[in-house]
């Protein structure tokens, strides 16, 4: 591909994914009355990792992990956020992701659009010790802005103490530091009130 070509393509795909700020998360900004949108989820989640990678179960490439982390919810420029305790929409999600990864990453110079749909399909399987930290301190992030605001997600979706258990429970994989802070999350917030039994 000729040089301007390339630099072509990587602007076009750079403006496609600008549609990320305004695809809109269930979470709560910690700091505001309004919902995250998922550049500002990816952003974050890549600094928790710079922060907490001490934290990880497994020595980690914290680079790799962060590469991980920015470019993991790009799919959803396409197929939109599927909210973690929503069953019926995460029986599409794969087909949906999978769908919008192949014309996303597409838009790039092929050598790079297959090394960021590698980096995404790592965090899927989420098999090496990156990715599971990864994939750990995804969840460890969303269960932090329900903790701190005061369960407000968690209210709105009628979810339970139990469901946030088991569907956080992952976290284990990549750090258990990280899960025993959401279970004290968890048995905080049902003590006081803002998560039910």
């Amino acid at each position: 591909m000729p040089q301007n070509s390339k630099l072509e393509a990587q602007i076009e795909f750079l403006v496609e994914v600008d549609k990320l700020k305004s695809v809109l998360r269930r979470n709560y900004a910690i700091h505001g009355d309004r919902r995250e949108n998922s550049a500002e989820h990816s952003w974050h989640v890549a600094l928790f990792a710079m922060v907490l990678a001490e934290h990880s179960n497994e020595p980690v490439d914290i680079n790799r992990v962060v590469r991980m982390l920015v470019i993991h919810d790009i799919v959803e420029v396409d197929a939109g956020d599927t909210f973690i305790y929503d069953d019926t929409e995460k029986e599409t999600q794969v087909v949906r992701e999978e769908r919008a990864a192949n014309r996303l990453f597409g838009l790039l110079p092929q050598e790079q659009g297959e090394l960021f749909r590698d980096l995404w399909d790592e965090f899927e399987a989420a098999a090496t010790p990156e990715a599971k930290f990864a994939k750990a301190i995804d969840r460890f992030a969303a269960a932090l802005h329900n903790y701190k605001t005061h369960g407000r997600g968690w209210s709105e979706n009628g979810i339970k103490r139990d469901r946030v258990l088991a569907v956080n429970e992952y976290v284990r994989r990549g750090s258990a530091a990280l899960w025993d802070k959401i279970q004290s999350f968890v048995n905080s917030a049902t003590k006081e009130g803002f998560l039910q039994s």
